[in-house]
């Protein structure tokens, strides 16, 4: 697991994170699925990162 994976893989957590919370405050759907797009995207990237796959 290099370095950039990790920190994708923690952005990504984050980021999902913050989708719940953005959630519960009820801030506008388009907000909700801007953060949530964002944090699929740092995920995928991270994980496709990975060693495993070569």
């Amino acid at each position: 697991m290099t370095g950039l994976s990790t920190l994708l893989i923690f952005v990504g957590l984050f980021l999902l994170g913050g989708v719940f919370s953005l959630r519960k405050q009820g801030l506008p759907t388009g907000v909700i699925v801007l953060v949530g797009v964002g944090a699929a995207l740092a995920l995928t990237a991270g994980i496709l990162r990975l060693e495993v796959w070569q």
